[in-house]
């Protein structure tokens, strides 16, 4: 019995790396598309919602203050003066006064508190095309371009973008910026082109004015968690229009995160997907964790065979996602961070399963119940406050 069981595992396995092999053939099509251009350069305002301080916050910001674009402002956003990325706000507006603007949020509309603030952003910017990027990303200066591009078919209702880590140094950093780059992103193109299935990751999220209105404004997403996820299938199934992912990554920059909240970001990340998706299409998701299988298989079977095929396994896994990630960042990762790959990938593995008898995560100093389409519930006990992360900006 064992040795059917085993067989079946590596089967399984062998089909994972052939749906990854699919990703990235995918994934490289894509990156070496030519970009969408136009002559139409309509203002944007990008909406840039902070919360403490992230690593690099002030140059990631000076990023943004030399765009190749003519007319754009970037609107920056905190809960209140307290905040420490409040100083930083304001230092940027003085530096930049004619690029960026501080407001502070007003009201607390849901229990999303990333939309409460997207809430009072969308109403003080002054443009009707309307970008969404985090504060811990950075961009390339035609970033802003290939967005207007894009946005220039009416049949398009969202851009977002690939995306790939930068400027890791602590091993949570190292292994949150591999999954990112090698399987996040391949994950999300795979998905949209080979099953047609959109999925909106918010790191950078563009859409018009007009079509954010006719779904309810971000109110619509203020009472779930993924409202990135939530407001790409409104996109399609309220407004029946498309969603484009841009040629050329967002790079989330991330470098000392420790290997604790490595473990808890992707406990989030689990209990979103799986709320979000349903218990079925969660559970699939384990064929794109062939070393997770394969391992399973070698302990039943406890072969040297058994271990051989592990061995094999691990060694096509960090192949195929070094070079998904060398497609994304100029020379991709070190050799010694792509040894990681398969302790990565096993630690993920049992943070999937815990993600199916749990739908409680900690965010923002809070500990919270994740509904069906990730809404949030917030019932004693789990209302009660905990010790904050170092970085609740970051879901």
């Amino acid at each position: 019995m064992a040795a059917y069981v085993s067989y079946a595992l590596f089967c399984a396995s062998c089909l994972g790396l052939g749906l990854i092999a699919a990703q990235f053939s995918v994934l490289r099509h894509h990156v070496r598309a030519p970009l969408a251009r136009t002559d139409r350069r309509p203002p944007i305002s990008i909406l840039k919602p902070l919360c403490g301080i992230d690593d690099g916050l002030e140059d990631n910001l000076a990023l943004f203050a030399n765009l190749d674009y003519p007319e754009y402002e970037v609107v920056l956003g905190t809960r209140d003066v307290r905040d420490p990325a409040w100083r930083v706000a304001r230092a940027a507006a003085r530096k930049w006064p004619g690029r960026f603007r501080v407001v502070l949020q007003r009201g607390e509309p849901g229990l999303n508190p990333k939309v409460n603030q997207l809430v009072t952003l969308a109403s003080a910017a002054r443009h009707d095309l309307l970008v969404v990027s985090d504060s811990n990303v950075r961009v390339e200066p035609g970033y802003l371009d290939e967005i207007a591009a894009l946005l220039g078919d009416r049949e398009v209702g969202l851009v977002t973008h690939p995306i790939a880590g930068e400027g890791e140094t602590s091993l949570g950093s190292v292994l949150d910026h591999l999954h990112l780059t090698a399987s996040v992103t391949p994950s999300v193109l795979g998905l949209k082109r080979l099953v047609g299935r959109d999925v909106v990751v918010g790191k950078s999220m563009a859409l018009r004015r007009a079509d954010l209105l006719a779904l309810g404004g971000f109110e619509a997403a203020k009472d779930v968690l993924a409202e990135d996820y939530v407001i790409g299938v409104m996109i399609t199934e309220a407004l029946g229009k498309r969603v484009e992912i841009g040629r050329r990554p967002v790079r989330n920059v991330s470098e000392r995160r420790t290997f604790l909240e490595f473990v808890r970001r992707y406990q989030r990340w689990g209990v979103l997907q799986r709320q979000a998706a349903g218990p079925l299409l969660y559970a699939c998701g384990a064929l794109l964790n062939p070393v997770l299988l394969a391992a399973i298989a070698a302990v039943v079977s406890r072969t040297p065979s058994a271990l051989c095929a592990l061995g094999a396994t691990c060694a096509a896994k960090t192949a195929l996602d070094g070079a998904s990630a060398s497609a994304l960042r100029p020379g991709g990762f070190r050799a010694r961070h792509l040894a990681l790959i398969p302790m990565k990938d096993i630690v993920l593995g049992v943070v999937w399963a815990y993600c199916f008898i749990r739908r409680d995560v900690e965010w923002r100093g809070t500990r919270i119940l994740v509904e069906r389409g990730t809404r949030i519930e917030v019932p004693p006990p789990y209302g009660a406050p905990i010790a904050p992360t170092r970085d609740p900006a970051n879901v």
